[in-house]
C-alpha cells in the first residue's frame, strides 16, 4: 500500500480493524461474522462510538470485543473531539479504520494520525449523491440505478478515492425505505469483501485512484 504521501505500507496478515459506528451496527455485524474465518485475513480489535445508546456497542459486547464512547458533548469543541476520537482509535494500534455508519465528519488532525488507512461505505454511487441523504437523494433525482460505495476518507465529504462499487436497482415502487434496505444488503457484502482484500493485499493510492494489491 501506498499513503495519498507516497509512503509505502505493507499489507499485514491478520490485520487489525477498528470500526467507527453511530448506529445499530448493521455493517458491523457483517464485518465480526467474517472475522473469525482465518483466511479472511483481518480481526476487529476495537469499536469506538460518538453516541451512548449505539446498538454496535452492544454488538462489539456480545463478540467480545472492546468498545468506547467518544461523545462530543465531553469535549470543549470540536477540534478537541477530533484528537479525542483519534487518541481513543491510536490505543487499538489499527491498521485499517472502518467507518460504518459512522455519522461525523473527520478532521484533517484524525486523518492524518491514520493516513490513506481510512476507509468509508456510502449508499449510493460516489461521485453521485454525496452527504447524509445519499438515498434519498438518488430517488428524488429519479436515478434507475443506484448503489453504494467504499473509498478512503479524505478530508471533504465522501470525495476520497473510490475502492469498490455495487449496483443495485430502483424499482418503481421504491421508497426511501425500501431503497435503503436493498441498499444495506449489497453494502454489508461490498464492504467486508473490500475490507478482506485490502487486509490481505493492500492498498495503492495514486490520485484518484484506489487499487488493491
Amino acid at each position: 500500500m501506498q499513503t495519498p504521501s507516497g509512503h509505502p505500507v505493507a499489507p499485514a496478515p491478520g490485520a487489525r480493524l477498528v470500526v467507527l459506528a453511530s448506529g445499530g451496527g448493521s455493517n458491523l455485524a457483517a464485518l465480526l461474522a467474517a472475522h473469525d474465518d482465518g483466511a479472511y485475513g483481518a480481526r476487529v480489535v476495537g469499536v469506538v462510538s460518538d453516541k451512548p445508546a449505539a446498538g454496535a456497542l452492544d454488538l462489539a459486547r456480545d463478540a467480545g470485543v472492546a468498545s468506547v464512547v467518544v461523545a462530543p458533548g465531553d469535549f470543549d469543541d470540536r477540534a478537541a473531539w477530533n484528537v479525542g476520537l483519534a487518541d481513543a482509535v491510536d490505543v487499538f494500534r489499527p491498521d485499517w479504520v472502518v467507518l460504518a455508519g459512522f455519522m461525523r465528519i473527520l478532521a484533517p488532525s484524525f486523518l492524518t494520525r491514520f493516513p490513506g488507512r481510512v476507509v468509508n461505505t456510502h449508499p449510493a454511487l460516489l461521485p453521485s449523491f454525496p452527504g447524509a441523504h445519499g438515498v434519498r437523494d438518488a430517488l428524488t433525482y429519479g436515478v434507475r440505478v443506484t448503489g453504494c460505495t467504499v473509498h478512503v476518507v479524505d478530508d471533504g465529504v465522501d470525495t476520497g478515492p473510490i475502492i469498490a462499487q455495487a449496483t443495485v436497482p430502483v424499482l418503481d415502487d421504491d421508497d426511501e425505505s425500501s431503497l435503503h434496505e436493498r441498499i444495506k444488503v449489497a453494502e454489508r457484502a461490498l464492504l467486508v469483501e473490500t475490507v478482506g482484500r485490502v487486509a490481505r493485499e493492500g492498498l495503492r493510492v495514486d490520485g484518484r485512484r484506489a487499487l488493491v494489491g
